[in-house]
């Protein structure tokens, strides 16, 4: 069996590989493997399953999970802990769009439309 490096090298930098087993992550983030699943059925968190059918969990998905616990633990409800980890998460991204569009602007790589445009 041939294995290829860069293939392995890229998984360790992909936040969204599901490298880590429950027990695993569980122990990392201080809680216990029913604390994970509780987040699997609040839907907050859909892990990828091995082979065998066991639940897989990403680097992303720990940092969520982590945000959750936190907020669970300063008192917060676990369904309104998911929902401020989930909106959070959702800002970060349209920040990010944001940036990027910014930049492109910047670059003269796109035009804003403006308000005249619209009318």
């Amino acid at each position: 069996m041939t294995r290829d490096p860069q293939a392995a090298a890229d998984k360790f930098d992909d936040e969204h590989y599901p490298a880590y087993t429950m027990g695993r992550a569980a122990e990392m983030l201080g809680t216990t493997p029913g604390f994970l699943r509780s987040l699997d059925e609040v839907k907050l968190l859909a892990p990828q399953r091995s082979p065998g059918g066991h639940r897989r969990y990403s680097r992303y998905q720990l940092r969520l999970a982590a945000r959750v616990r936190a907020l669970v633990d300063e008192g917060t409800a676990l369904e309104a802990a998911c929902r401020i980890v989930v909106l959070e998460d959702q800002l970060e991204d349209a920040r990010r769009m944001n940036a990027e569009l910014n930049q492109r602007v910047q670059a003269g790589g796109l035009t804003m439309p403006t308000a005249s445009d619209s009318s």
